[in-house]
């Protein structure tokens, strides 16, 4: 008797947007910030008109509250930025305003990162506090007749925040037996979400690793004066940073896209700026190498497009 062995179908390989959809969470991230601009009032602004000999009614003139390069309310708004890059590093863009994807077995590690973040912020805007007479101060000099003490608060207690949460962007499971057809409805408009998602990353990471090989290839590239470009160590380091979010964030959705960025890894792997500042010939190795990946580059964001749309799953048809 003889024994025969089925071989195993082989294995489909996982949708991407189901993969973005099952290994994803949303996330949300709002400020609660001071404003620093006030409009003129109507007489402020048909006095200012005057000097023109123009109608108020058609000025537009605003007053700046506070000196916003002042060190300490630049710490604030630093901290800010920095909360920013954080929540744009660990996600993905999504197709909502003020939300983005963030994997979820890094959910914790974003939730500690945001904890101290906002620690910093408070600390910045207790010290801005401090010099909250100052600035306001300050401003009474260089607004003169325009300035009003009723534009400023008491305390700066809560005019700064951050919070952030993790909404569901699935449809509710209690709408399915509410009303199954706009369950049904709902579930599209979300699987079109996700897939307009995947776009957006895969133009967000393709747009980003053009501009930082075109900065790259154009420092290299030629002379200032005579002498070759001085580049600083974050043009390098920018892109090596760029691998290792493309690494964890990347949702292996597009083979076109991983083999330009592997080669750009492979162009820059183990370069040191220095090497590149002081030999000339592996600066024009580097830059021939990675213009020739430029041109790569070009040629698949001018054809992104036209995959994204064969892609996208076509609407089904209506019998008559």
């Amino acid at each position: 008797m003889t024994l025969t062995l089925e071989r195993p179908p082989p294995r489909r390989r996982a949708d991407p947007v189901d993969r973005l959809r099952t290994t994803m969470a949303a996330v949300r991230v709002s400020f609660v910030w001071l404003g620093c601009r006030k409009s003129l009032s109507a007489e402020q602004k048909a006095e200012a008109a005057d000097a023109f000999e123009a109608s108020g009614r058609f000025l537009t003139a605003g007053k700046k509250l506070l000196d916003t390069k002042h060190p300490a309310f630049r710490a604030v708004t630093n901290v800010r930025g920095r909360i920013l890059n954080l929540w744009r590093g660990m996600t993905l863009p999504f197709p909502e305003p003020g939300i983005r994807l963030i994997r979820q077995d890094q959910i914790d590690v974003f939730q500690v990162e945001m904890t101290e973040r906002r620690r910093e912020l408070a600390t910045t805007v207790a010290l801005l506090d401090e010099n909250f007479e100052e600035l306001k101060n300050a401003a009474r000099e260089r607004l003169g007749r325009l300035f009003n003490s009723n534009d400023y608060p008491a305390s700066l207690h809560g005019l700064f925040a951050v919070e952030w949460d993790f909404p569901s962007v699935e449809p509710p499971s209690y709408l399915a037996e509410l009303n199954p057809a706009l369950y049904e409805e709902e579930c599209r408009r979300v699987a079109a979400r996700f897939d307009e998602a995947l776009a957006l990353a895969e133009e967000a990471f393709s747009m980003e690793l053009a501009g930082l090989v075109t900065h790259l290839t154009d420092r290299l590239s030629g002379t200032a004066d005579g002498k070759p470009k001085v580049f600083r160590d974050s043009i390098v380091t920018n892109l090596v940073e760029f691998f290792d979010r493309f690494r964890r964030l990347n949702v292996r959705s597009n083979d076109g896209l991983d083999a330009l960025v592997s080669q750009a890894r492979q162009i820059v792997q183990g370069l040191e700026p220095q090497s590149l500042r002081e030999n000339r010939i592996l600066r024009d190795t580097v830059a021939s190498e990675l213009g020739d990946l430029r041109q790569s580059l070009d040629q698949f964001l001018v054809e992104r497009p036209r995959r994204n749309i064969l892609r996208r799953p076509q609407p089904a048809e209506v019998s008559p």
